[in-house]
């Protein structure tokens, strides 16, 4: 049977760029995942590398694949941007819509809102799940698939670690949503307060599942905003770092790569 790494993406907002990095980095040594999960902005990458796409397409993808276009404005709706226009703009990059055509399955979190649940999106339609679990409250509307109403999977599981469980016989995390330093100057607005209590929140949830990888890479991507879009390539280039620095560890994982 074939040896079966799994890999764990977090959420983080563009900061996912430093997954694309990690991704890049295994890739020039031949290591393949063979199975992800991924929340956020972790599932768009999860998605793109299961979809066939390379480091630098997937940076392409974050650069002009932005959903903070003037046409895809809420109106009428809970958030300001509307997920259905960017579910039909990111049929482009995955015209067949359907998990069962990636490559290798994945495992996406979103947060059912009505039943106030994380739950696992991994069969039918892709892209809605993909938007589903990166639709960060306010910011972006509420995805709905069939009767099911979902926002982003960070809200209740940032760090989706659970369906790689018992399927894996090692398992590489990435966590991309860093608790920044802050002091008391930049708690002055009450959007900054819930920020970081949501940061708090995340961070801590995800780090008692730590232990559950054989290792985990946390990218130091601290100083990067959630929607920080002016330094993608540096956070790339942050996220390949670290795993050249640890390549030794995640060698370790795949000690066959026959």
């Amino acid at each position: 049977m074939r040896y079966q790494l799994g890999m764990v993406l977090s959420g983080g907002g563009v900061r996912g760029l430093g997954h694309v990095g990690v991704l890049k980095a295994l890739s020039e040594e031949g290591i393949e995942p063979s199975v992800l999960a991924g929340t956020s902005a972790g599932a768009l990458v999860a998605a793109l590398y299961a979809g066939g796409y390379s480091a630098a397409e997937m940076l392409e993808f974050f650069v002009h694949k932005s959903p903070f276009h003037l046409s895809n404005i809420a109106f009428s709706k809970p958030g300001l941007f509307d997920t259905d226009k960017i579910v039909a703009d990111l049929l482009e990059y995955f015209p067949d819509d359907s998990f069962e055509a990636l490559g290798k399955p994945i495992y996406l979190a979103a947060t059912d809102l009505i039943d106030a649940k994380p739950e696992i999106l991994s069969t039918g339609r892709l892209v809605p799940a993909m938007v589903a679990s990166a639709s960060t409250p306010l910011v972006f509307t509420p995805t709905q698939i069939d009767d099911r109403w979902y926002s982003d999977g960070g809200i209740t599981n940032n760090f989706p670690v659970e369906p790689l469980l018992g399927h894996c016989d090692a398992i590489l995390g990435v966590y991309a949503s860093p608790l920044r330093r802050i002091s008391s100057d930049n708690l002055k607005s009450s959007l900054a307060v819930s920020q970081r209590a949501l940061e708090i929140g995340m961070f801590e949830s995800s780090r008692r599942k730590f232990h559950l990888c054989d290792l985990v890479l946390s990218p130091d991507l601290s100083r990067f905003g959630t929607f920080d879009t002016k330094h993608l390539e540096e956070m790339l280039e942050i996220g390949y770092r670290e795993a050249r620095d640890r390549m030794e560890e995640i060698r370790a994982l795949v000690p066959d790569r026959s």
